[in-house]
């Protein structure tokens, strides 16, 4: 089963799209500030992350810049 991280703030949103991806037969992992999505991609390292852009504490330029550093 592919998973999924949704890296989303406004709660609405993120589980709107929790809910679409979970119908459709996708394991979701959700965060909600920059710091706690960058840790949840480390550690169960996802098939493809939903980035937000503008998220609190670390923004979504600066997650990314993170997750390439990863590989």
């Amino acid at each position: 089963m592919s998973r999924v991280l949704i890296i989303e703030d406004e709660y609405a949103m993120r589980r709107a799209l929790e809910d679409l991806l979970a119908g459709e037969g996708y394991r979701v992992l959700v965060a909600s500030d920059g710091p706690t999505g960058l840790e949840r991609a480390t550690e169960q390292r996802p098939d493809l992350v939903l980035l937000d852009v503008m998220l609190p504490k670390l923004d979504g330029f600066s997650v990314a810049g993170g997750l390439r550093k990863l590989g």
